[in-house]
């Protein structure tokens, strides 16, 4: 699940650069996303209460406070998203990688713990793929701006933020309830700083709907309650190491979708990724497969 959210969020950038190509703005590729989101996050949580489901023993409180929280779901937006306007996306995406060792380090930080050696050589190896799919090695480095690379390293901290908040805090909720009690943070923040215009001022008749819906699914909707359900099962160090999988997706679809040159050293990038999350899992995986034999044997 964690994997299959980290997927979806590599999905965004191809969406967001074809959204400014149609001439739309930062505050409303993040309010459209938001919005949306929201809406379909309520929805689920109503049609789940008329169908009978019970309700956690969840305290207001705690739920104020994932409120709270989830406004780093809104800055991961808007400091991602500007980053892609001002930096290349290649150079963004690799920012925005930089979580990686960040949820390490966090984790280690409030785990009161060092990290176990072979997440520290997992995330090295994540890292140098980072490296070889933004082209960091070549010798055709693209310009940076220094602007730019904050939003970037902001989006990687916020993004940090928002993994440790789904794997600590609110898990006896429902995942969709856990969401979108964080999306309604992330829209009050997003609408506080971006007005929602778009709803007035014709904009989403002219285009800017199918993106908001997009965007909503791919990066307000699925994430959070994949990561809901999959972070408190095996950590944040994990979780981050997994998460890595939105580089090569993002890749793919520029490839695909913006039909962008990918050089064979990004391929080798996005190769090391997705041995670097090979070798996570590979001790659940084995173990899984040795218990299905065993099962099947047995019987």
């Amino acid at each position: 699940m964690v994997f299959l959210g980290a997927c979806s969020f590599g999905i965004l950038s191809t969406f967001v650069k074809l959204a400014y190509k149609e001439g739309f703005t930062l505050g409303d590729v993040t309010g459209t996303q938001v919005f949306f989101g929201l809406i379909f996050l309520w929805v689920i949580v109503l049609l789940r209460q008329l169908l009978g489901s019970k309700s956690s023993n969840t305290s207001f409180r705690e739920k104020l406070k994932l409120v709270a929280m989830g406004t780093s779901t809104g800055l991961v937006s808007i400091f991602y998203y500007k980053c892609v306007q001002t930096v290349p996306a290649s150079i963004a995406i690799l920012l925005l990688m930089q979580f990686t060792w960040m949820s390490l380090a966090l984790d280690a930080i409030t785990m009161r713990k060092l990290p176990k050696l072979s997440q520290v050589g997992m995330v090295i190896l994540v890292l140098l793929g980072t490296g070889l799919a933004g082209r960091l090695f070549s010798d055709q480095l693209p310009t940076f701006d220094l602007a730019g690379i904050g939003y970037g390293l902001l989006a990687a901290f916020c993004y940090t933020i928002f993994l440790a908040i789904n794997g600590k805090v609110g898990n006896s909720l429902h995942p969709t309830t856990k969401s979108a009690l964080m999306l309604t943070g992330a829209t009050i923040l997003v609408f506080s700083i971006f007005p929602p215009v778009f709803l007035v001022n014709g904009a989403l008749a002219n285009g800017l709907l199918k993106w908001g819906v997009l965007l909503s699914v791919f990066g307000t909707v699925l994430p959070p309650v994949l990561f809901s359900y999959g972070i408190p099962k095996i950590g944040l160090g994990l979780s981050a190491i997994l998460s890595a999988a939105e580089l090569p997706v993002a890749v793919l679809m520029s490839w695909v979708v913006l039909q962008e040159d990918v050089w064979p050293v990004q391929w080798l990038g996005v190769i090391l990724i997705l041995v670097a999350i090979l070798i996570a899992n590979w001790k659940t995986i084995f173990k899984k497969n040795k218990q299905a034999t065993a099962f099947a044997v047995a019987n």
